[in-house]
Parts: structure tokens; C-alpha cells; sequence
């Protein structure tokens, strides 16, 4: 069925009749739109509005489907082609139908096939106390607070106060830690934790609060648990100079170095060094 040249031979049959596009659509109680797009070759009319549409134009439906006038002796011919090409192009429409559903079937299903991955991955990181990846779908869940990671960083702390206050050269002089933990491992029995670690030394005098020394590195700790406690075995720091970016490779793994290289302009040692300050402030006016 051959819409372009029914479409043409629409139009053709109206301006015939001397019909406008508007009066032959308010004839037929359509809008002018349906009757621009048949002439376009956009649609087919309705089979319920086919035989008055013919009426108007004064014409057969067997002309109509066939897009041309039809000699007597070719009538019972083309009405055969017609029907064959209406039963062809209401198969193609259904054929048509049946593929869009098909397509709407599969992203529904593809839809919920993720919604229910990402829910099993949910379910499985609540059940293991783990922070959601995508919501919490309805269920009540608080990812717990991690002890151990704040055990660990407060006895890394002491253990680097304590070995910074062996070396005083003031009687009030007092050391003071802040830190940005980067990775925590768990391997091997042991603990490792890589972090950078802002460290400086005050003391008071006269009522004035003055920095001794200070220092800013990246550090490598290895943690143990004894009697319940965690305590710092060993740790490791690059050198400076030549060294420090052999160092760094030997230290550190690959994705703590991208980390650690952001460092002086993501305002992580500005927020160390605040946190510092908070600490002396709090010390040396308590």
C-alpha cells in the first residue's frame, strides 16, 4: 500500500471537489491536521471514517486504497491487490506493535534487574555493616561508627607525642598531632596504615605561645593488638632530597600517592593545621 500516492490522490480528489483542507475535516468531524497528514503520505484514514471520506470526494474505497481512478475492467483486479495490501500493512502495524512492546517489555525488565542487583549489594553491606552504596529502601539503618579506625589513629597519635616529648628543649614544651588517614590494610596478621601527619611543638613563654619545630610527612604504620590495645610497631617515612620520590613508590601504594599528591591544594594541610591550632589553644589557656 503505496501511502505517499494515496496521500497525493487525496488532495488531488479534494481540490476536485473544491474542498479546503479545513472544510473536508469538518465534514468528517476530524481536524484539518489528519487530513494534511494523509496528503502527506504520514497516515492512512481510519477504516471508520474511510467510506465517508469517499463519499466526499466521490470515490471508491477500492480508488481510495488502489490512489488512482480504476477502470471498469480493473476493478475486481485491483480490488484483490487491495485487500492483499490491507492485510499486508495491518500485519506490518501489528508487527510494528508487537516490536515496541517488546522493546518496552525488555527495559522494564532490564530496569528491574538493576534495581535488584543494587538492592542485593545494599542488603549485603547493611547485613555486614557496611555504608549503602545506593539507599537504604526503606529498611532502619545507621552504618555503625568504626572504633578501631579511631583506637588506631588516637594510639598513633600518643605514640608520636611520646617519642617527640623524649627530645625537649623547654620545660613546658608540648607536642602536637593532627593526621589524615589515607588507607587502612589488614593483612597478614597486621595492621598498616598510611596517612599524612602534621606535627609541631609549642611552648609558653612569658604568655607567649611560640612554635619550637614541625613537620609535615606522609607516613607508613604498622599496628599491632596487644592485650586489647592497638600499639604502633614500626612506621616509615620517605627521605628527603633525591630519595623522595623512590621513597614514595617503595612506601606507598599507587592510589595513596594520587591521593597524597592533592594534599597541598585540596586544603588538607590547612584543615591539620587548624586542627593543631585548636589543640594548642585549648592546651596552653585551659
Amino acid at each position: 500500500m503505496d501511502q505517499i500516492k494515496i496521500g497525493k490522490f487525496i488532495a488531488e480528489c479534494r481540490k476536485k471537489n473544491n474542498l479546503t483542507q479545513m472544510q473536508l475535516a469538518e465534514k468528517l468531524n476530524i481536524t484539518d491536521r489528519a487530513v494534511s497528514k494523509w496528503e502527506n503520505g504520514k497516515a492512512m484514514p481510519d477504516s471508520g471514517i474511510m467510506l465517508d471520506l469517499c463519499n466526499e470526494l466521490k470515490i471508491s474505497v477500492n480508488e481510495l486504497l488502489s490512489g488512482e481512478r480504476i477502470k471498469k475492467e480493473e476493478e475486481q483486479k485491483k480490488f484483490e491487490e487491495n485487500v492483499l495490501n490491507t492485510l499486508d500493512y495491518s500485519n506490518k502495524k501489528i508487527n510494528h506493535t508487537k516490536l515496541i512492546l517488546k522493546i518496552i517489555l525488555g527495559a522494564v525488565i532490564a530496569i528491574v534487574g538493576i534495581l535488584f542487583v543494587f538492592f542485593g549489594i545494599d542488603v549485603f553491606r547493611m547485613k555486614n555493616n557496611k555504608p549503602v552504596f545506593f539507599s537504604t529502601w526503606g529498611f532502619s539503618y545507621a552504618p555503625p561508627i568504626n572504633l578501631d579506625v579511631i583506637n588506631i589513629e588516637k594510639a598513633i597519635k600518643n605514640y608520636l607525642i611520646e617519642e617527640d616529648e623524649k627530645n625537649k628543649h623547654h620545660e613546658n614544651e608540648k607536642s602536637f598531632v593532627a593526621m589524615k588517614t589515607y588507607l587502612i590494610e589488614d593483612k597478614e596478621n597486621k595492621v598498616y596504615i598510611y596517612a599524612w601527619i602534621l606535627q609541631e611543638k609549642y611552648y609558653n613563654e612569658n604568655n607567649e605561645i611560640i612554635e619550637d619545630s614541625g613537620s609535615s610527612i606522609p607516613h607508613k604504620f604498622e599496628i599491632a593488638k596487644e592485650n586489647g590495645d592497638f600499639v604502633v610497631t614500626d612506621y616509615e617515612i620517605p627521605r628527603d632530597g633525591e630519595y623522595y620520590e623512590r621513597d614514595m613508590k617503595n612506601i606507598f601504594p599507587k592510589s595513596v600517592r594520587d591521593d597524597m599528591d592533592k594534599s597541598q591544594i585540596d586544603g588538607t594541610i590547612e584543615k591539620l593545621e587548624i586542627e593543631i591550632q585548636e589543640q594548642v589553644s585549648l592546651y596552653f589557656h585551659k
